[in-house]
């Protein structure tokens, strides 16, 4: 059994997969209060399942990009119910949770999650066949006017996208379609089947030097 935990955004998910079947899963977008909402809505997710924390394999958990504290608590929870039970770690990167979700299409695929004050962190993914997306590079944070004006090409986005950013997309007039709000919606799910596949492959972190994938605007701030 294996619990995915996911606080990167304030887009929150968790869920519980046994390998053959998504035993639960959940998501809400919250206002900032991961720090109160993570153990209540684990403790709720177990109870109504019936697993004990004994049970689990492993914790699977998104590092990032994403908000600072958001990851922090999300990161620091897994950590700890790692350590107290003896179970494994696993670390997926937010975006690649995203687009593991997506179905093909043709051009790139471009994950996205909110970065705040107009900014966004974008990853670029390439269809490869049976191993669905791929993305070889690393995540960049940047304004959605700079985003926009270098994308060529046709190209899906999917994730965290405001109405305003929406418009600002329409606007741009290029090959670039929007995934649907349920589509967008970075689902835990996906994080569990993923942390399940490492788990078996021994992909396993180490909870002492597992840290966020914090990205870095032109100034040198922090995301979120």
């Amino acid at each position: 059994m294996i619990l995915a935990i996911d606080t990167a955004t304030r887009w929150a998910g968790l869920a519980l997969y046994d390998g053959r079947t998504l035993l639960a899963e959940e998501g809400w977008h919250s206002k900032n209060n991961h720090t109160m909402e993570l153990a209540p809505g684990v403790d709720n997710l177990m109870r109504r399942t019936g697993i004990a924390p004994g049970e689990l394999a492993a914790v699977a958990v998104a590092i990032g990009p994403g908000s600072y504290t958001g990851l922090r608590i999300g990161l620091g929870f897994a950590k700890g119910l790692a350590l107290a039970n003896k179970i494994r770690l696993i670390g997926v990167p937010t975006l690649d949770i995203l687009a593991a979700g997506q179905p093909f299409s043709e051009g790139i695929l471009v994950a996205i999650a909110e970065a705040g004050r107009t900014r966004v962190c974008a990853g670029i993914y390439e269809w490869k066949g049976k191993k669905g997306w791929q993305s070889e590079t690393m995540p960049i944070i940047v304004s959605w006017e700079e985003f926009l004006t270098s994308l060529d090409g046709p190209a899906t986005l999917a994730g965290e996208i405001s109405p305003a950013a929406a418009k600002k997309i329409r606007a741009a007039g290029k090959s670039i379609r929007v995934a649907s709000a349920a589509t967008s919606a970075r689902r835990a799910g996906y994080l569990a089947e993923i942390g399940w596949e490492r788990l078996r492959r021994g992909w396993i972190d180490d909870p002492a030097s597992l840290a966020p994938i914090y990205l870095r605007d032109p100034a040198g701030a922090k995301v979120g």
